[in-house]
């Protein structure tokens, strides 16, 4: 690891057979292989991302349309949510972004779906974890700098509107069905705060039986 202060000794270590691995603002990661064609594991390769699929008690599902989208002719609905912070689990994500977006608060109540896609920003993947997510509040705050619009569309409005992209269709159509994965508990995964293991409601019942 070359530190930013030492950043002039860089060209010294190519000349020795030295190539990048990565670099973050403070420093840069250099490798070299010893043994030829020895394995040296890649960076990371993904982006992670978290949305929720908030209904209320009216059958309404909170939506946005983002402030800067490509075309502004009419909005663009769907789902808030964003990217993960450095060491935030995916619930904790997914209840921020909505609460950063939209002001309302919710609380965690099943994992519905997630998306893998490959080629996104820089070349790396991404994956988009949606979470279903139940209201604590109504009231609309909306975060103005990101979002353009926000409300609380009746849910049958967002399935059949020509405003949303099939795929957002999709993961709220997923959020409703009754088969979802919840927060389950491993002996070798127990740490909080640095594990996550989700899994169907029937498993963890039938670990916590044996437990028992």
């Amino acid at each position: 690891m070359v530190p930013l202060a030492r950043a002039p000794l860089i060209p010294t270590a190519v000349a020795e057979g030295f190539v990048f691995h990565h670099s973050k603002p403070d420093h840069l990661m250099m490798t070299l292989s010893l043994v030829k064609d020895a394995y040296i594991p890649h960076y990371a390769s993904h982006y992670i991302g978290a949305g929720g699929v908030v209904i209320d008690e009216q059958e309404r599902l909170l939506v946005v349309s983002e402030r800067y989208r490509r075309d502004n002719s009419w909005p663009h609905w769907k789902l808030p949510g964003g990217a993960l912070h450095q060491g935030e689990s995916l619930v904790e994500a997914a209840i921020r972004e909505v609460r950063e977006e939209t002001g309302v608060a919710t609380r965690f109540c099943h994992l519905a779906a997630f998306r893998h896609w490959h080629g996104y920003r820089y070349g790396k993947s991404d994956i988009y974890m949606v979470c279903r997510l139940a209201p604590l509040s109504t009231d609309i705050r909306k975060e103005d700098r990101e979002i353009d619009r926000c409300e609380w569309m009746p849910l049958r409005t967002y399935l059949e509107t020509e405003q949303v992209h099939e795929f957002n269709k999709s993961i709220v159509r997923a959020a409703l069905a009754d088969d979802h994965l919840v927060p389950g508990s491993l002996p070798t995964m127990s740490l909080p705060g640095k594990h996550e293991f989700f899994c169907h409601p029937a498993f963890e019942q039938a670990r916590s039986a044996e437990s028992n």
